[in-house]
């Protein structure tokens, strides 16, 4: 019985790239919402907004060192990418509260399992101990 040659694989369709995206490529637009998840403060908020929905300074005071500004900005991009909702309320004071999108859930735990990676692995990845900054040797 003789085996017949697998045929190579044919290259994706133009419009199969489209559709995925090509994140290697410098123009792709998956470069963006890569930056906006990826980001130091993309991937806190989307962790703390998996405890559900959170008021701006509820976030701001669950996200130590994030400054009104790149909260604000950070939470505006992940709206665009369609991560977060932003619920206002027509009350006084303003009441606006932001919670997950299911993209925005499977987003986040992508992200939360890429920060336990990082938590577990500290001591293996050659960063210093933070408490042993400073230290003079001898």
């Amino acid at each position: 019985m003789e085996k017949s040659a697998a045929s190579p694989p044919s290259p994706p369709s133009l419009s199969d790239k489209l559709l995925r995206g090509d994140l290697m490529a410098a123009n792709c637009p998956s470069r963006e919402v890569l930056r906006h998840i990826t980001s130091r403060w993309g991937v806190l908020v989307l962790i703390a907004l998996s405890q559900g929905k959170r008021r701006f300074s509820a976030l701001r005071r669950e996200i130590g060192g994030v400054s009104e500004r790149m909260l604000a900005q950070t939470l505006q991009w992940l709206e665009q990418d369609g991560l977060v909702d932003r619920t206002a309320y027509a009350v006084v004071p303003p009441h606006v509260e932001y919670s997950l999108t299911p993209l925005g859930r499977e987003a986040e735990e992508k992200v939360r399992a890429l920060a336990d990676w990082i938590e577990t692995r500290m001591p293996l990845l050659g960063r210093p101990d933070p408490s042993a900054r400073d230290v003079a040797v001898g």
